[in-house]
């Protein structure tokens, strides 16, 4: 059990701050510019579809959550599924981890750019890079009080922002164009899949809440409703801005100013007004995703160092429980590719990343429903769904970007070499084949037969 106190532990709005603010933060404003690039007028409907993989991919991380008490979440359940082929268990979680470094250098970039658009140094890389690594070392700083500091920040970040969203959806309504909206699939069907693939990381927020379950008050109950609430709410934000945006500029001019589209996109209805009240959002959008993920990254590292396949130095905790080794080395990491990587770059590795990971996630939940008690009629066709939009966004890469398609996949493969590596001379034995795998010393609650 976590040694987190009662009167700490995180509840249903901790949680559906945690989703929505993971999600929202590297969503419509990092990559809405992308999203109407590749799908034109049915950007709105790829965020659509990636709601869908979503909720696809939320119905097992939830069953799997509820039957395997663990901060190490994807890591435990693959490790769970595969027990003798522990590279497997050990790909995904450095995976998952190298992934969660990807898009905290995606918030942090998106911060720094909508925070010298702000300031009226919107071509400046020396400001957007200063604020960017600020907004990181603020939120360490932050994590490293503990989960309550965390967890309060990050209701009072979310809410705020929600209000900024709904005004400038709200106001930018009247002054919608139909003109802008037709013909719907101007770039056609396969777009809305392929940009819905790009723009997964805009998702991937509610996993999250999975590495906190250790710390969460009633988990059977405030789990699924953190994780469905976090992705419906999310979704309906999504579709209704990304509407307004579409509605009030052309795609062009939303491509133009990709890394702070949103606010270009407010002008129309609210003048320069609008602009900083998007801004502004952005800034509490980016934040508070900077918080969630590195509160829940920071956890699945120390979960993988105690079963020693991380260096030890990632479970080492402070006084207050919190992995201070993990978050900051997750933050000098995302620190380093925010300011190397571009937008496009990050967002598509990370997409790729966490669709990857959530189709092993759907696979172990097949092959453990016996504890999670699973609807093979609901997991099936959500892998399917996933495998669709990985294979169209991969087809589209190796025809119009092959530069991007081989640096991902030269880092998955690098991911794999390092894991076989670290696993054959850190990981433990496992007791009936003696070769590395899976024990008992798993330190998880186990909940599937209650």
């Amino acid at each position: 059990m976590s040694g987190t106190p009662a009167n700490n532990r995180l509840k249903l709005p901790e949680l559906l701050a945690m989703g929505i603010g993971g999600m929202i933060g590297g969503g419509i404003f990092s990559v809405l510019g992308m999203a109407v690039g590749m799908a034109g007028h049915a950007a709105p409907l790829a965020f659509l579809v990636g709601s869908f993989v979503a909720l696809a991919a939320g119905y097992s991380y939830v069953k799997l959550a509820l039957g395997f008490h663990s901060d190490g979440a994807s890591f435990t359940y693959i490790e769970h599924a595969f027990p003798h082929r522990p590279n497997i268990a050990g790909i995904v979680g450095w995976t998952v981890v190298v992934g969660y470094i990807g898009t905290l250098a995606l918030y942090a970039f998106t911060f720094g750019a909508y925070g010298a658009h702000l300031l009226g140094g919107a071509d400046s890389h020396t400001l957007r890079m200063v604020l960017s690594a600020g907004v990181l070392l603020f939120f360490m700083a932050v994590n490293l009080r503990g989960v309550q500091a965390s967890g309060k920040t990050e209701d009072m970040i979310v809410f705020t922002k929600v209000i900024l969203l709904g005004l400038f959806a709200a106001a930018g309504l009247s002054s919608v164009r139909q003109d802008h909206l037709f013909p719907v699939f101007d770039k056609g069907g396969s777009s809305v899949f392929i940009a819905g693939a790009m723009i997964f990381v805009a998702f991937e927020g509610f996993q999250l809440i999975t590495n906190a379950v250790m710390e969460t008050d009633n988990p059977q109950r405030n789990v699924p409703r953190g994780i469905y609430g976090s992705i419906i709410i999310t979704s309906l934000i999504y579709f209704g801005v990304a509407t307004v945006a579409i509605g009030n500029l052309t795609p062009d001019e939303l491509t133009a100013a990709e890394e702070y589209a949103l606010a270009v996109a407010a002008r129309p209805a609210l003048g320069n007004a609008g602009e900083v009240l998007v801004d502004l959002a952005a800034l509490l959008a980016t934040s508070s995703a900077v918080n969630a993920t590195a509160f829940g990254a920071s956890r699945m590292m120390a979960e993988m160092a105690t079963e020693h396949r991380m260096p030890q130095a990632f479970s080492f905790r402070s006084r207050t429980d919190v992995p201070w080794v993990a978050i900051v080395t997750l933050t000098g990491l995302a620190g380093t590719f925010t300011i190397l990587g571009g937008l496009e770059t990050i967002a598509t590795f990370s997409s790729l990343t966490f669709l990857a990971v959530s189709i092993a996630v759907s696979v172990a939940n097949l092959k453990l429903r016996h504890i999670t008690h699973s609807s093979v009629g609901l997991v099936l066709p959500g892998i399917a769904l996933m495998l669709t939009t990985v294979s169209l966004l991969l087809v589209h890469l190796w025809h119009e970007d092959r530069r991007t398609f081989l640096w991902v996949g030269g880092f998955f493969a690098a991911i794999v070499i390092v894991e076989v590596a670290f696993c054959r001379r850190q990981c433990p034995l496992d007791p009936l084949t003696q070769q590395p795998g899976h024990t008992e010393d798993d330190n998880i609650e186990h909940r599937g037969d209650d």
